[in-house]
């Protein structure tokens, strides 16, 4: 201690507080609390203002020095009991190490006993105050102390008989901690953080065509399930006192666009789509918007529902949904299949890559492309070396109107201004059978052609066998033999089916109405024309024409 010091300090940042015992009075300078946790109470600085004789002192002012906590020392009191202070100067004489090894009653006196209850009453510490002795007390000493605080549960014997042996603090009792309850919270059955990152296949490689731009819910899926509040568990402090548990905060259902909930506690999709997660609310939305381009960017689009995309699709990349397609800018030889498909800037084919829709395709031109459609193919400029069919009808009635090179197909009927060009050069118009059902004829055919000859060299074979002893061959053999033998049944049923098929299609195709073109300005030597299976090379120029079949022979009209 120096010269202006009366006694040692109390406290320090530590404790959150520090008191001074200075010869022109006693300061009290209270520490800036991070806001986390207090680590005082004004019951405490009172208590150790008490515990040092300070008496006189205004309490209103202290309350106010410790709410302002402003980091510097203040006076609080001019002077203090002098008779509490006795045996200073013997106190600093002994080491801590003395002290703890010193038996009660060597100086005459025992040490005071102080009982600190912590803010939540949870735990009793007994300290020593030595300013009047440093004996030590005995184990029935602190109990009488406890039991002159109250305290009367987890009172720790063992702890008691230890703390008596020396003059260091310890915890004396220590109450059931009371168990809060948990908060409800959602458990999502998805996984979001794999998007926008490349897919990583078996052999650890990175497709970047494949980017997860989304996380897909197909109807039906269960995306987030709720796991409720608890109550918790009640607790018992150090006076025996029940301390009832806070129970857990609920949380609403992140129920959004298109989700439900079953079973109070589970959400489920109502039907395909993406997966938009705001945290407050799970989104299935049937609709993707891409702002960019399709490619390295972005990678491939496989999507459940419609996409909107505000640039091109590059080469080489795919996009496929289920619903409608707009795309802002072109199609560069790219694969671009959905319900609908609308192409504001055009298809540059590459002769690569391939445009196909259910229903309808528009797009404001079409060259070196395949365009393939269920329904009609709407071209607003030009059609340019290009394959394209289309179920009912194919226009090229705006702008140009030009159908040059390359072939159209068409179910019902063609109509443009121009076919072919003044260069003759080869250009092929085919209306009055559907395209895709002519197309679906030919495979099935194929496939019908291919298994009846599978079929028939199973048969020579297991007539083959029938002439040997079977038994006698080697058992991998016989169980060859035996698949065989199976596998002809579902082969002769499979072309069952398509021998039905065919005749289905054929019987649709014979159906077609008779197919016509109408061309409102020139039909150029060079253009071989294709309707209802009667064919005919134009060889001179044809102006404002409607072509349609008549007695075997194709009839060239007015238009």
């Amino acid at each position: 201690m120096d010269d202006q010091t009366l006694r040692p300090a109390v406290g320090g940042p530590e404790a959150g507080y520090l008191l001074e015992f200075l010869k022109d009075g006693v300061f009290v300078t209270v520490y800036p609390s991070d806001g986390t946790e207090m680590l005082f109470e004004l019951s405490d600085v009172r208590q150790s203002l008490q515990d040092n004789g300070v008496i006189d002192y205004d309490v209103v002012e202290l309350s106010k020095i410790i709410r302002e906590a402003a980091g510097v020392p203040r006076k609080i009191a001019d002077d203090f009991d002098e008779t509490v202070a006795e045996g200073e100067h013997e106190w600093e004489t002994h080491s801590k190490a003395q002290l703890e090894e010193q038996p009660a009653g060597d100086d005459g006196e025992t040490a005071s006993i102080i009982i600190d209850i912590s803010r939540d009453q949870m735990i009793a510490t007994v300290r020593y105050d030595t300013t009047r002795g440093s004996g030590l007390p005995q184990v029935d000493d602190i109990k009488t102390a406890l039991s002159e605080k109250g305290i009367v549960y987890g009172i720790n014997e063992a702890a008691i008989e230890k703390g008596v042996k020396s003059l260091t603090p310890f915890v004396a009792a220590e109450g059931k901690q009371v168990r809060h309850g948990e908060n409800a919270r959602i458990e999502r059955k998805f996984d979001l953080s794999s998007k926008n990152k490349p897919k990583i296949d078996e052999y650890n490689r990175a497709d970047y065509k494949d980017m997860g731009l989304f996380v897909l819910a197909k109807k039906g899926d269960l995306l987030a399930v709720r796991i409720p509040q608890t109550e918790g568990t009640p607790g018992i402090n150090i006076f025996g006192t029940e301390v009832s548990p806070r129970m857990g905060r609920p949380m609403p259902m992140p129920q959004g666009k298109n989700t439900e909930v079953r079973n109070d506690n589970e959400l489920y999709a109502t039907l395909n789509g993406q997966i938009v997660d705001t945290t407050r609310k799970i989104d299935i939305d049937p609709h993707l918007d891409i702002r960019s381009s399709v490619g390295p960017a972005t990678g491939n689009i496989d999507f459940v529902g419609g996409v909107t995309i505000k640039g091109n699709v590059e080469a080489g990349f795919m996009v496929r949904a289920t619903g409608d397609v707009e795309i802002g800018g072109m199609v560069n030889g790219a694969d671009v299949q959905g319900r609908n498909v609308v192409i504001k800037g055009g298809i540059a084919g590459q002769n690569k890559g391939l445009v196909k829709a259910t229903e309808d395709i528009h797009a404001l031109f079409a060259e070196n492309a395949n365009i393939e459609a269920g329904r009609d193919v709407y071209i607003t400029d030009s059609i340019l070396h290009s394959n394209v069919r289309a179920g009912n009808r194919v226009y090229v009635e705006e702008r140009k109107g030009i159908i040059t090179g390359g072939s159209v197909a068409a179910g019902e009927e063609i109509r443009c201004k121009f076919v072919g060009n003044s260069a003759a050069v080869v250009t092929k118009l085919s209306v009055g059978v559907d395209p895709t059902v002519q197309k679906k004829y030919m495979e099935v055919c194929k496939e019908c052609k291919e298994d009846k000859a599978r079929l028939k060299q199973i048969t020579q074979v297991l007539n083959t066998l029938g002439k040997i002893d079977v038994s006698r061959l080697p058992q991998q053999r016989i169980n060859q033999i035996n698949a065989l033998t199976r596998s002809q049944f579902p082969l002769a049923g499979k072309i069952k089916r398509a021998e039905k098929e065919i005749m289905e299609l054929e019987e649709a195709m014979g159906r077609m109405k008779d197919g016509k073109i109408r061309v409102a300005d020139t039909v150029y030597p060079g253009v071989r024309i294709n309707i209802n299976s009667i064919l005919m090379n134009v060889q001179s120029s044809v102006r404002r024409c409607l072509l349609t079949v008549d007695d075997e022979r194709i009839k060239i009209g007015t238009y």
